[in-house]
């Protein structure tokens, strides 16, 4: 899987960060950093609930 942030869309919120923190990490500019943007499959529940609970909707991911 691949780890995609639409830029445009976050806001910093940090809900992400807080679901799957080894995957990303909001900066200081209030957005979000892919640190892992292709996460093993071990920690694929964790990006999916960071997906799925995005406030803004700015994440996705994409399947090999």
């Amino acid at each position: 899987m691949r780890v995609v942030v639409d830029t445009d869309l976050c806001q910093g919120h940090g809900v992400c960060e807080a679901e799957a923190p080894g995957v990303f990490a909001v900066g200081r500019d209030h957005l979000v950093e892919v640190l892992n943007p292709s996460p093993s499959d071990d920690l694929r529940s964790a990006v999916e609930a960071a997906v799925r609970f995005c406030p803004t909707h700015a994440l996705s991911i994409e399947d090999d």
